[in-house]
Formats: structure tokens, sequence, C-alpha cells
């Protein structure tokens, strides 16, 4: 059975806010893992369980929900937990939804749990496709019509009441075709050249000169 996983950013709180390619996964799946604070596995606390009740609503479909306990508490054993019934998932599901608030980048559990998948099965780990979605910070933006960041501004996003120690990734925009990325200095650096565009290129690693407007720089925190 060729087992797919979809990773699927829901947005910040409106099912009008995901996007195509989240609604085309829940379309194509048999089942969607849904996150609860509940340790019943009910989800009277779950904004992810109405989300995706009104996104089926809107499409017409009905997909079977599997409840996910998710105490919030930042332990390995918890994410361990919640890896495994993913898996047991696809052992019943040959195409299956794991939903996350926001976008899997910002604030998720998503990458821990994939991490976690990547050791028990990397055939999974290696087909999931993770699906971007609306962050909170953007939706509040475009309520309050007002812009994150204009011209040469820079934009910061961390943590109120940090755990521990604060790494950091850097996002850098905007760059001038022709410019040597020496500038930019050293670190974990992936280059993104013409997003989903039919030329797309992704390089794991810093190109050494700007080719096109469209590039973006990625310096990712390193967490090992």
């Amino acid at each position: 059975m060729n087992q797919k996983l979809y990773m699927v950013s829901l947005g910040p709180g409106d099912a009008q806010l995901l996007t195509l390619k989240a609604l085309n996964a829940f379309k194509e799946c048999s089942a969607i893992c849904v996150p609860t604070k509940s340790d019943d596995n009910s989800f009277r606390k779950s904004i992810s369980h109405t989300i995706v009740q009104d996104a089926l609503h809107i499409l017409g479909e009905e997909k079977e929900i599997i409840p996910v306990y998710s105490p919030m508490h930042f332990l390995y054993e918890d994410w361990v937990h919640e890896a495994d019934i993913i898996l047991e998932t696809l052992k019943k599901h040959e195409c299956v939804c794991f939903v996350t608030l926001g976008d899997a980048a910002i604030y998720s559990s998503i990458y821990y749990l994939l991490d976690i998948i990547k050791e028990k099965n990397l055939a999974v780990y290696e087909s999931c496709e993770v699906i971007a979605g609306v962050t909170s910070f953007s939706a509040a933006s475009a309520v309050s019509k007002k812009a994150l960041c204009l011209g040469d501004e820079q934009l910061t996003i961390k943590p109120i009441n940090p755990r521990g120690e604060v790494l950091t990734t850097e996002i850098l925009m905007r760059p001038k075709i022709g410019m040597d990325t020496k500038v930019l200095g050293e670190g974990d650096f992936y280059t993104y050249e013409n997003m989903y565009l039919k030329d797309e290129k992704i390089t794991p690693s810093k190109i050494e000169k700007v080719k096109c407007y469209m590039t973006l720089f990625i310096n990712y925190a390193r967490r090992d």
C-alpha cells in the first residue's frame, strides 16, 4: 500500500483561510488526525476540530476523524505517542492528514512529530508533504489594514516567555541581482529561487551570486 501523509496547516481560525492545497488534501485523504487537549479524546476544547468540520462542510465531504491527545507539556514522550497514533492510522488508511493551527513553520509541533516519524518509518517521512498556511500575525495585519514591514523595515518574531536559550532563524529577502552572498555570513543556509514557478530551484546551501529577484535565503537555527 502506498501510504501518504499530509501535515496540514489550518491557518488562524477561519476555514475560509485554508489554502486550496489543504482542501485538496482533505478531499484526497480518508482520515484526519486532529489534536485535542482533552484527555478523554473529546473535542470540547479543540479549535482545530471546529475548523476541520467547517472545511469538510464546505467541501461536502465526510472523513473519519481520529483524536490525537496533545497535552501541550512539550514532553518528548507525548510527541512519540502522537506520532504513534499517526502511524497506526496510516496502517488502516492509505492517505491521512494531520492538522495544526496557524502555519506549520511557526511554533508548531509538526516538526517534532516528523523527526520521530523519520526514525520510526523513513518511507512515510520521505513521502510526507507539509502544507503551508496563513499565520495568525499575517491575518492580524490584514484585519487591521497595517503592514508588518515596508521598504527596508525588519520583522521580528519571538516568544514572550522562553523556556530556555533562544535560537534564531533568519529570513533574508529582497536581494539585488548580482549580489555576492558573502555579506550574509555563515550558517545553516537554504536558498529558494522562483518558488512554485516552472524554474523553481531549492539549494540546501547559500548560492554565491543572486541570479533572480525572487530569491529567498533562510539561515536556519542550529538545533542539534
